[in-house]
């Protein structure tokens, strides 16, 4: 979850505790009763989204930096067979253009000029190790290609995990604003009469400001800043940050 995530969880979770903290006035059979036990519900779904949501974030960065690793690692085994392939043509004509660089830039043209090296490169091992390339320069390639395969699927698995957590968090989320709405006017008409515990309430919807950044010099003079002032909004106005 983001930062304005955080503050919108937060504040469903002061509205959830004040549900608890006056449930006398609200029964569970009410419209705000019912509102309240969806908020409830809400935030449990939203721990478990943004757990999903981190990790799939997680795995996605860490399969990129896998991907990268192999795809460098494929790169210098195709790099290799090209070098030594042009060497080799000063002897045997149009070898060189049996082994040419992948056309652009994508996994698919590296994964392609991969396998179609492996295949045209085996009836001419010998010739390519007499290059003093590895013995097992083909098994190396077939190797890294295999790698490099896998390090994209991981990433794109990660990938597709966040999204999918992404928009498991957002429904769930909108699920718990609209309760809220449908509490906006039941709480408030609940409490007519009774501004003590109305108060209360409006200080529990309200979303957080975000923190102000201090400059450098606020950072060096003022250890302990003193807090931005509580603003209750007015009726009708629970989504906006202050």
């Amino acid at each position: 979850m983001n930062s304005f995530d955080m503050r919108r969880y937060d504040m469903l979770v002061r509205v959830r505790e004040f549900g608890n903290s006056h449930a006398d006035l609200f029964p569970p059979t009410s419209v705000a009763g019912q509102a309240f036990a969806e908020i409830a519900s809400a935030i449990e779904g939203l721990k478990t989204h943004a757990a999903g949501h981190l990790s799939g974030r997680g795995s996605a960065r860490e399969g990129t930096t896998s991907k990268t690793v192999a795809r460098e690692a494929l790169r210098e085994d195709i790099d290799a067979i090209i070098r030594t392939a042009r060497a080799m043509a000063l002897d045997t004509p149009g070898m060189a253009g049996k082994f040419r660089p992948p056309r652009g830039n994508g996994d698919l043209a590296l994964l392609n000029t991969a396998r179609a090296f492996a295949r045209d490169a085996a009836p001419l091992k010998r010739q390519f190790i007499a290059f003093s390339m590895p013995e097992d320069f083909l098994e190396d390639l077939e190797r890294d290609t295999t790698e490099f395969e896998n390090a994209s699927r991981s990433r794109d698995a990660g990938k597709d995990a966040h999204i999918a957590a992404r928009a498991a968090l957002d429904a769930e989320m909108e699920k718990a604003l609209n309760a809220l709405r449908r509490l906006e006017a039941a709480v408030t008409n609940r409490l007519n009469g009774e501004p003590a515990v109305l108060a209360v309430w409006n200080r529990a919807r309200r979303i957080a400001p975000q923190p102000r950044a201090r400059s450098t010099s606020e950072a060096t003079t003022q250890a302990d800043p003193a807090p931005l002032p509580e603003v209750s909004p007015a009726p009708g106005e629970p989504l906006k940050a202050a």
